[in-house]
């Protein structure tokens, strides 16, 4: 006989979707991959039918019926408050795919991703930040992370929007002098940030491209540029905060706790930036334990469908083997 399907993990970020099957005894039956999941651009149905076509996917491969698996275990994006992620569990259990669905905002996938047990806090920054925390008796920490509204500043969009903003009022006489001004302009081939803003004004450099500046911002900070280092120690001092108030809130903040940093631009591991963290962090938060997270967050949405369900902890271990 074949191995019983047990979870059905769900990965879906703004940019791809993972998606895969795992058995009871922790194997992964199959897997696959679909588009991004937008769900305030396209609408909840028509996203959820994205997913559906990378979760019929891996029905097809492993040969399960819709309905066979035990517990559907999603971390999405755009699942930012409680009430969004209702209602996208709503949408999925009217699609009929397991017996229970747990949705859930796609940071704790990386979290659980990087610890042993669902124990600590993470800290994400990608396109923008966000950090949530988790002990295992199923409290947990999160902020709305929804952008400056919310009190968030920093991810790869901020940062590049800060360092546009000190450029281009160092090169008018506005703002002090930035060695900014000239490599942000330079990375597109450009000689002056007039000449970038009206590019990327007129089209002539897409919008979607300003993302390449933030790997720009951090070089500049290398080379010792004061304005680029002030907003990499800027950004260290906003992941230390979310990281230190979500562990107080969990009560984490006296015991040895993993924190767990993600996302591109914390992966990337920028010396400066892991250096301001570690030290901000031995001040508010001593005991806290920094790693980065390596394994893919459907490891993480996953290990959260073999927590719901309570299996043995070799289940766990088998399962994150077969991603390390």
């Amino acid at each position: 006989m074949g191995v019983n399907a047990s979870v059905l993990a769900i990965d879906a970020g703004n940019s791809k979707t993972d998606v895969a099957l795992i058995g009871e005894d922790g194997t992964v039956l199959a897997a696959s991959r679909g588009g991004g999941f937008q769900p305030p651009v396209v609408g909840v149905e028509a996203a959820v039918d994205m997913l559906g076509a990378a979760v019929g996917q891996v029905l097809e491969l492993s040969g399960e019926p819709v309905g066979s698996v035990a517990h559907v275990s999603a971390c999405l994006a755009n699942a930012d408050l409680p009430v969004e992620e209702e209602q996208l569990a709503r949408a999925l259990r009217a699609r009929g795919w397991g017996t229970t669905v747990e949705v859930r905002n796609d940071t704790f996938a990386i979290l659980r991703a990087g610890v042993d047990e669902p124990r600590g806090v993470a800290v994400v920054c990608g396109a923008g930040i966000n950090c949530v925390g988790m002990v295992p008796d199923g409290r947990t920490a999160r902020f709305p992370a929804i952008g400056r509204m919310s009190g968030d500043w920093g991810g790869g969009s901020g940062l590049a929007e800060e360092a546009m903003w000190f450029a281009s009022r160092a090169e008018d006489g506005r703002g002090e002098p930035t060695g900014l001004a000239r490599t942000l302009p330079a990375h597109f081939g450009l000689d002056s940030m007039y000449a970038l803003i009206e590019a990327l004004h007129l089209g002539r450099v897409e919008s979607e491209r300003r993302h390449e500046l933030t790997p720009v911002l951090f070089a500049t900070a290398a080379a010792g540029d004061p304005v680029a280092v002030s907003l990499v120690d800027r950004l260290a001092e906003e992941v230390v905060s979310m990281a230190s108030v979500a562990l107080g809130r969990l009560g984490l903040l006296d015991e040895e706790a993993p924190v767990v940093l993600g996302g591109g631009v914390l992966a990337a591991r920028h010396p400066q930036l892991d250096g301001r963290i570690t030290e901000l962090l031995a001040v508010r938060a001593p005991k806290a334990v920094v790693r980065v997270v390596t394994e893919p967050p459907v490891l993480g949405a996953a290990l959260l469908g073999l927590d719901h369900t309570g299996a043995a902890a070799g289940v766990h271990e088998r399962l994150r083997a077969q991603y390390s």
